[in-house]
Parts: C-alpha cells; sequence; structure tokens
C-alpha cells in the first residue's frame, strides 16, 4: 500500500481546488479507502487540509508552505498528507471545522486538521505560516512536534487519548439532537425578528462590527415578520441592511454580483471571491425587499446579479458554475487579491474618454488618490446623482447619462484585463439555490428569467439525477459525475424546481421536486432519531453523521428540507411530508427558542408549520398575463401557488405523473367559475369562494392574517 502516497495523485481530480495542488512537492492524496487505507497500514498519523478554489489564505499557505521542499519532505516522510474541497466534501469539512471551532474558538478555512489513521483528530487549526509570526505558531515547528509525539510511547499515549476525546466531542455535537423542547410558541417569527433588531448595527446595517456578512435568513425572518404584524422597525433593520451591501463594496458596482463579504463595519472592503450561493442568496432577500418597499434599486440589484451570473457563471448547456477567486493578475504579473475589482482615478481616466465623464465616474465611487485598499479604491456609492448634480450645477438626468457612459467604457476596459480564475464544478445544491432566484424573479420581475433556471434544471436532471434509481449526485465536472449528493443538493435543489413549477405552473418541475422529497424521507430522515442527517443512510462511514441544523454560508439544509416538505405535503394524499416538517420542528424547538438567528431557516420553517401557508389554487391552463401582473405587486412569504389544468382530463394526467392515485385537497373539486381562470384560496383550514380576480383572492388571505 506505500505506492499511492509516494506520489502526488491529485492530478487525477477534476477539482480545481484539488488541481492547483497537483504540482506541490507534497505528495497529496485525495480523501479516498487507498489513502485511508495507507495511514493505517503505515501507521502514520493523517494531516488533513481543507480549503476551497477562491479561498485567499489557502493560497497563503500553499505558497509559503505546501510549495516549500523542506515542509514537503517532512509531510512526505512522517505524515499521509491529504487534501480535501470542503465544496465537494461538506461532510467531512463539517466534522473537522465543529471540532476546530470547539477546541480553539474559531473556524474557517484553511482547515488544518492532524488526524489518527482511524480519522479521529487530535490537533487542529486554521492559517499557519511556514516560520512562527507573533503568536501564530510556524507550521514547521508544528508538524515536527506532531511527528516526535507520535513516535514516541508517552506523546502517542497523549495524542491517542486526546483523540479519543474529540471524536466523542464530534459525535455528541454532530449526531446529538436537543430534548423535546415541543413545538415552538407560536409567536415564533415576532421573537426572532426582535433579536434581530436587538443585535442589528443600526448605523452601518448589518449584524456585528466586522467582518460582516450577508445574514440573508434574518432579512426574510425580518421581512416575513414585518408582513404579519406592520412593525415598522423589522422592515427598517431590514432595509438598512440591503442598503448598504448594495451602496458598499460588497457588491460589484461595474459588473454586478457580490463578493463575499465585508472586512470592516461600514461594508466598505470585500473579500473578494465571488460566490454562486451568495449571488443566488441575496437576489431572494433583494426580491422581498422589492415587493415589501417598492424601491427599484432592490430591483436593479436583482437584475445585475443574475445577469452577472449568466454572463459569468454559466455553462454552455446551461448549469452554474461555483466560485470566481478573490485573485487575479495585477501590475505586476502576481496574483493579487482584488486586482481585477480596484481602480485609481489615473485608471479611470485612461479608459473613460470625457474628461468630465471619468471625474463624475470617480465622485460617485468614490475613486480617489489615496484609496481605501492598498492605494487603490474598492467602488462605493458614495455621491449620488441628485448631489452630483447640485455639485456641478447640471440636471439629474445629464449626471446619469455621464456616469452612464463612464460606467460602460469601465466595463469595457475591465473585461479586457486578466480576470480572477473560474471553479467550474457544477454542484446540485448550490445550482438548486440559483435556480430559486431565477424562479423568484420570473414571478416578480419578468417570465423570462424561468428560462435560465429551467435550462439548469435540465442540466440537472440529465448529468446529475439517475431517473431509475431515484438518486441525485453531488457534483459534475469536465463529463465526470461524482459524490453522492447530501441533504442540502436534494432540499436546494427540490426548492428550487418547486419554486420553478411556482413560476410556470409546469407539471414535471413538481413532479421532480416531489421526487426529491421522497429522497430525502427515504436517504435522509431518521425515524427513530426523528431528525433529518446531513449525509444519506447508506453514505461513507465517518467520525460522525453531521446535522445541519444551523445556517451557515448557506441556508441550513435542515431547515430548507422542512419548509419544503411541509408544502409539498399540500401535494400528497398522505401526511408522510407534513408529519416529518412538523416533527422535525418539534425536535429542535428548543434551539430555535434559544438562538433562532443561528437558526433563523429552522425558524422560518417553524412558522410555516405553525401558522400555516396561504394556498391559492389557480386554475386555468394557461397563466393569464393579468395574474402574472398581480403576482409582481404582492409579497407573498408563506404563499404556495398551486396551478392546475383546468379540465378533469389534464388534472388526471399530472396526478399519473405525480404517481397520485387521487386529487391532493388542494386540488380537489376546484373546477373553473365560468370557465374563466379562477383562484381558491385557503388559509388556516378556512377558504374563500372560488374567485375570478386573482386581486380579490390574496385580499382575502391577507385579511386571514
Amino acid at each position: 500500500m506505500t505506492a499511492p502516497v509516494s506520489r502526488n495523485r491529485l492530478d487525477e481530480e477534476e477539482s480545481p481546488y484539488l488541481q492547483d495542488h497537483a504540482d506541490n512537492p507534497v505528495n497529496w492524496q485525495p480523501w479516498d479507502e487507498q489513502a485511508l487505507e495507507a495511514a493505517r497500514e503505515q501507521d502514520k498519523p493523517i494531516f488533513l487540509s481543507v480549503g476551497y478554489a477562491a479561498c485567499h489564505w489557502c493560497h497563503v499557505m500553499a505558497e509559503e508552505s505546501f510549495e516549500d521542499e523542506e515542509v514537503a519532505e517532512l509531510l512526505n516522510e512522517e505524515f499521509v498528507p491529504i487534501k480535501v474541497d470542503r465544496e465537494e466534501r461538506p461532510d467531512v469539512d463539517s466534522i473537522y471545522q465543529t471540532i476546530c471551532q470547539r477546541v480553539t474558538g474559531r473556524g474557517g478555512w484553511p482547515l488544518s486538521v492532524w488526524l489518527t489513521p482511524d480519522q479521529k483528530p487530535f490537533q487542529v487549526g486554521t492559517y499557519f505560516p511556514k516560520e512562527q509570526k507573533r503568536r501564530t505558531p510556524g507550521f514547521l515547528d508544528i508538524l515536527g512536534q506532531i511527528s516526535d509525539a507520535w513516535n514516541s510511547e508517552e506523546g502517542r499515549e497523549e495524542i491517542e487519548s486526546r483523540a479519543e476525546k474529540w471524536a466523542d466531542l464530534a459525535v455528541d455535537e454532530l449526531e446529538g439532537t436537543p430534548g423535546g423542547a415541543g413545538t415552538p410558541e407560536e409567536n415564533v417569527l415576532s421573537t426572532a425578528a426582535q433579536a434581530a433588531v436587538r443585535g442589528a448595527d443600526r448605523e452601518y446595517g448589518g449584524w456585528g462590527s466586522g467582518p460582516k456578512f450577508p445574514q440573508t435568513g434574518r432579512l426574510h425572518l425580518l421581512l416575513r415578520a414585518y408582513e404579519e404584524t406592520d412593525r415598522e422597525v423589522y422592515r427598517e433593520v431590514a432595509t438598512e441592511t440591503l442598503d448598504a451591501m448594495a451602496d458598499g463594496g460588497m457588491y460589484d458596482h461595474v459588473g454586478g454580483g457580490f463578493h463575499r463579504y465585508a472586512t470592516d463595519r461600514d461594508w466598505t472592503v470585500p473579500h473578494f471571491e465571488k460566490m454562486l450561493y451568495d449571488n443566488a442568496e441575496l437576489p431572494r432577500a433583494y426580491l422581498a425587499g422589492y415587493q415589501v418597499t417598492e424601491n427599484e434599486r432592490y430591483a436593479e440589484v436583482v437584475e445585475e446579479t443574475l445577469e452577472f451570473i449568466q454572463r459569468e457563471m454559466t455553462h454552455d448547456e446551461g448549469a452554474f458554475f461555483s466560485t470566481l477567486d478573490a485573485q487575479s493578475e495585477g501590475e505586476s504579473g502576481e496574483r493579487e487579491e482584488g486586482a481585477f475589482y480596484v481602480w485609481t482615478p489615473q485608471e479611470v481616466e485612461e479608459v473613460v474618454d470625457d474628461e468630465f465623464d471619468a471625474e463624475l465616474f470617480c465622485e460617485r465611487y468614490g475613486i480617489t488618490e489615496g484609496g481605501n485598499f492598498e492605494g487603490r479604491t474598492v467602488l462605493t456609492r458614495t455621491a449620488s446623482p441628485e448631489t452630483l448634480a447640485t455639485r456641478h450645477d447640471a440636471d439629474v438626468d445629464e449626471i446619469e447619462e455621464a456616469l452612464e457612459r463612464g460606467h460602460e467604457q469601465v466595463f469595457t476596459a475591465r473585461a479586457e484585463q486578466p480576470r480572477p480564475p473560474r471553479d467550474e464544478k457544477i454542484l446540485a445544491g448550490w445550482n438548486g439555490l440559483a435556480i430559486s432566484a431565477f424562479a423568484e424573479a420570473a414571478i416578480v420581475l419578468e417570465e423570462s428569467y424561468a428560462d435560465p433556471a429551467a435550462e439548469a434544471v435540465e442540466f440537472l436532471e440529465t448529468h446529475l439525477w439517475d431517473e431509475d434509481e431515484k438518486r441525485l449526485s453531488r457534483r459534475y465536472k469536465d463529463g465526470v459525475v461524482k459524490i453522492d449528493g447530501y441533504l442540502e443538493d436534494y432540499a436546494f435543489l427540490g426548492r428550487g424546481a418547486f419554486d420553478l413549477y411556482q413560476a410556470t405552473g409546469e407539471v414535471e418541475y413538481l413532479a421532480f421536486a416531489v421526487d426529491l422529497a421522497r429522497a430525502i424521507e427515504r436517504e435522509f430522515w431518521d425515524d427513530e432519531e426523528e431528525t433529518l442527517y446531513f449525509t444519506p443512510q447508506d453514505g461513507e462511514s465517518l467520525i460522525a453523521r453531521p446535522q445541519e441544523p444551523t445556517d451557515q454560508s448557506t441556508p441550513s439544509s435542515m431547515g430548507v428540507a422542512a419548509e419544503l416538505l411541509e408544502q409539498l405535503s399540500h401535494f400528497q394524499t398522505d401526511g408522510s411530508f407534513a408529519e416529518i416538517a412538523e416533527t422535525v420542528v418539534d425536535r429542535q424547538g428548543s434551539r430555535i427558542e434559544s438562538d433562532p438567528l443561528q437558526h433563523a431557516s429552522l425558524t422560518l420553517a417553524a412558522d410555516t408549520v405553525i401558522e400555516g401557508s396561504l394556498e391559492l389554487a389557480l386554475v386555468a391552463d394557461e397563466i393569464p398575463e393579468e395574474y402574472r401582473t398581480e403576482l409582481r405587486e404582492w409579497y407573498l412569504p408563506d404563499g404556495i401557488l398551486a396551478w392546475r389544468p383546468a379540465d378533469e382530463e389534464g388534472l388526471q394526467s399530472w396526478l399519473e405523473r405525480l404517481g397520485l392515485d387521487g386529487a391532493p385537497p388542494i386540488w380537489a373539486d376546484r373546477d373553473q367559475k365560468d370557465d374563466e381562470p379562477t383562484v381558491y384560496a385557503c388559509r388556516a383550514r378556512t377558504c374563500s369562494p372560488p374567485r375570478n380576480e386573482l386581486a380579490r383572492a390574496l385580499r382575502w388571505g391577507q385579511r386571514m392574517l
């Protein structure tokens, strides 16, 4: 078994992150049975390094240590070095990230973990410099100390004792479920919104003092709570954050789309990587904000972000890529963080033809000689067109036209610069998030947004979905499909397919969502433990089987799955989906009530389970244009658009496609009134009379709140 670990095997992998390390002198192994068996056979500790392609400090540690011959020699001789792309293996990352956070009080990437040959952790951290810097120990020193301890009797006993304790900690943390606190109180949404208000930064927007992350789940909590209560402070806190993110440096004012997070309190300097999941979840928050406030800026942000995804993150056949790197080639010829996105006044003057247009562009976006990031400027919306018009004694229309000319020329010039590398993995779950964003935009803004969503669903069904086995794979890259899907893949894609059904009225998308939900019930639901696990029941055996109740960089897969199952239960003739959703909410009740903000998606699921949904059975063979117009004007965070054919023959065809013997209650006995498109609105087991006018049905539903 020595052959696999005698060379670097990452050249056999499709992940761009792993391929980036294929030329390292370190004999990196992928996480597979060959590498794990080699560690057991040779009785060597494993050094596990977890990261991802767009991770800035992952690049730094690679340059300092993994490309260094001295480090490589020690790693190759005394350890089995394993590299993991956390985007491909979130299960492995979750286990060891949990240990890192519990032991050190912090986590992140690169994640550096030392394991016994049976995968139990005994040393953990994140970034380490090659040599000691200030209080951060040097990577070489750590390797030497661990090697010496492993090869001594006393040191080995201490390592193995610690490994047992930490492994038990991982099991307790990840597999344990809370005691039965029961269903959260009916006011769970208001309780969560009040917590969001108390913790908000009312001066700069968002939460915390920096770094600041998008926190889209909290925005949905606030806006949904505002819809239910009309408490103005909920809307204010949500819009303060939406405004701050849209105006600050986290937003790409030239090309659209959002960077990962802001490094400071006032949202000026971002961490420059662009992730598909942020650029999927943030448009959903801005669409909600747009419907609540009618602020056209929010719609503009959605349009520009979805345009960015289509332009820069889309496969030729329609699915969506994963990330853009934070780094790109700068003036020095070396890769620099943010090089693609920052400007000086001189650079603007060089690419904008008109001197006045260049001056206005710099004033608009705060581009100064001193800059705000290493001598250059991250663009922020610093001066409004109205302010500029007053300052220059000009008409606002004239200013806006000049800004548009400047923007077009800066955009064109930037497109010719060296671009940030792109990770072209296609991940099922992240694509599901993007499909939801496009589908919701099709409802709220323009129906043509359904087309990219439909193309993505077709790609995923073709390449990642096994129709015979009803199983989903996680990743597609260059024709290679790999890794069994996790709960987030099924839940996020299921929600995306369901949202697309609501946007188009096409039964195929509803059927796909139901198939994914049935797979969630089969593969992830544990009836004895009353929980949804993150990994499938027949998945790879790790030291713990994780759950994901908390929102992190993506929504909680448990929360999204529970809410999806509750919504899809309306299209069942038995109650299994609803029973799972209710049980999950009951079982997680203590977590939801004690910390609703960390469990935002579960809190939203709890609100849906407790309060129910506004059910809109829409009986029509084609979606009437007036219905589309009405739906654009109504914020329906708890609404279900249950389209069905107008005639019984068409309905029977749908039921056969869904594998149902009879019509579920949401469709049963719902005929057209006066042979016209008809709406049946129901809430809390109370229904309105059939109406031809959607607006009247919506007003009835609002009065029932």
